[in-house]
């Protein structure tokens, strides 16, 4: 028993391990769900704290929490903030609704570390209560969403941040590479040409366009629901708290966080996270995009198209020497796989709720919070260790650019769809390229081919007055 004391809540007594700053309601928990030995992100665990210290400052402020017991909560606040109990959440991702487990873990660690600090032993709530004093004016129903959409958003400030690297890296390669002429695919069959660069030029247009749907999602998140307590009504949370709390929470964070106008939806519906998985699974699907055409450009180095060489990372192969793969675009297509599988998670869940509550809310949390953090990895990494150092293979692409029966298209304004799909037939089947066969028929005169067939004129608008 030295190793234990016993707690007790209304179903009765517990054994807690005695060094544990976590208590009964907790315990039960990690006896409950021994599941995926996956616990919660640190990020979540931190608004959680947050909001705690906000609240306890809010609650000392309108007298209704002794200041004694409030500096103590806040000095425990201030320690795990600092990362010193880290090792003290360990609730299983999956868990009873709501997030309830999560809420009592924080509460009691922080009622415990107060409580020692003002001199007692673990587990005298007669000095701290976890519920009473610790939760004051709180439910899980408003610190879980709250503390979920506090994180959510300061990840994605970080998600962006690394979006606009990712952006930049892009657009450099586009002004690198825009006089380079290389065959455009349609349907993965030789198409008409482009530059390299305008394909790169593309890929940054997505990222933009990414990042400004993730903002436009983002700002939902700011409509916090803090003081709705159980079902939104917001019993037992007194006005001037939740005031001071978010001030407070404005204050810390940075963000323009503010109560809901209509507590009960708030409550009831994640659908602003939801919104936001969305925004990020978007950008997921033109990841993998980029990705695979980054892969299929790569791809040889002898028996692939060999358009481009992405740097060498590390050894392809334990068998064949000498192979090396695109592994970062591999790993880029790994992430957005998940990111988009955990939308169909959030989206599920997010329908799931009944009436005053959505209860599903802690899968929620961790699939969004999870996905902002491994985008914002991936797309550093991606940036910094594949796209930032991409050499052109410029031999290649010329070769390929000027056989490709795709420049046979530009003779159709001058001499038409049947006469132009003659020449090229005729190019492919004797190995010439469309300009020499299209000299040796005398379609047009010799200098109008040259302009015709000038590589930059193929990849840009022109006018055709002088088609004839």
């Amino acid at each position: 028993m030295d190793k234990f004391r016993v707690e007790n809540d209304y179903l009765g007594p517990v054994k807690v391990p005695r060094d544990a700053y976590w208590g009964v309601q907790t315990q039960r928990a990690l006896m409950n769900f021994p599941i995926s030995g996956i616990t919660p992100i640190k990020e979540y665990t931190y608004s959680i704290v947050l909001i705690k210290k906000a609240a306890a400052i809010a609650n000392s402020e309108i007298g209704l929490l002794e200041k004694t017991k409030a500096n103590a909560i806040i000095k425990a606040c201030n320690e795990i903030l600092e990362g010193k109990f880290d090792n003290q959440f360990l609730v299983d991702i999956y868990q009873a609704g709501e997030g309830t487990s999560n809420n009592m873990n924080v509460n009691e660690v922080i009622a415990n570390i107060a409580i020692e600090k003002l001199g007692k032993e673990k587990g005298d709530y007669s000095v701290i209560h976890p519920n009473d004093d610790v939760n004051m004016g709180q439910s899980s129903n408003d610190v879980i969403p709250t503390a979920t959409k506090i994180a959510a958003l300061q990840l994605s400030n970080e998600l962006i941040k690394s979006l606009s690297e990712l952006e930049k890296s892009f657009s450099k390669k586009a002004v690198e590479f825009d006089k380079i002429i290389k065959s455009g695919r349609t349907h993965l069959m030789d198409a008409a040409p482009i530059r390299l660069g305008q394909e790169f030029k593309a890929w940054s247009d997505l990222i933009k366009e990414s990042i400004l749907r993730i903002k436009e999602a983002s700002k939902e998140l700011e409509n916090i629901n803090l003081g709705a307590t159980a079902v939104g009504t917001g019993i037992n949370a007194d006005p001037r708290y939740v005031k001071k709390a978010i001030n407070y929470l404005r204050n810390w964070t940075g963000l323009k966080l503010k109560q809901s106008k209509d507590l009960p939806a708030v409550t009831e519906s994640p659908s602003d996270l939801f919104a936001l998985s969305t925004a990020i699974t978007v950008l997921s699907a033109d990841l993998i995009k980029i990705a695979n055409d980054l892969r299929l450009m790569n791809s040889g180095p002898i028996t692939g198209l060999a358009e481009i060489v992405l740097p060498a990372v590390q050894p392809g192969s334990s068998i064949m020497p000498g192979k090396v793969n695109p592994s970062i675009a591999e790993m880029v297509d790994m992430v957005c796989f998940r990111v988009m599988g955990d939308n169909r998670t959030i989206e599920l869940a997010t329908q799931a709720g009944q009436f005053e509550l959505n209860v599903m809310e802690p899968i929620i949390s961790y699939c969004l919070l999870h996905d902002l953090i491994i985008l914002k990895n991936a797309c550093k990494v991606f940036a910094e260790k594949a796209i930032n150092d991409i050499k052109v293979n410029k031999e290649r692409i010329e070769e390929m650019v000027n056989k490709t029966p795709g420049v046979g298209l530009a003779l159709n304004p001058y001499i038409g769809y049947e006469k132009s799909a003659e020449i090229v037939k005729t190019a492919i089947k004797e190995g010439k390229t469309i300009k020499q066969v299209a000299e040796e028929k005398n379609v047009l005169e010799k200098e109008k081919l040259e302009k015709i067939f000038d590589p930059f004129n193929l990849t840009t608008p022109r006018k055709l007055k002088d088609r004839k």
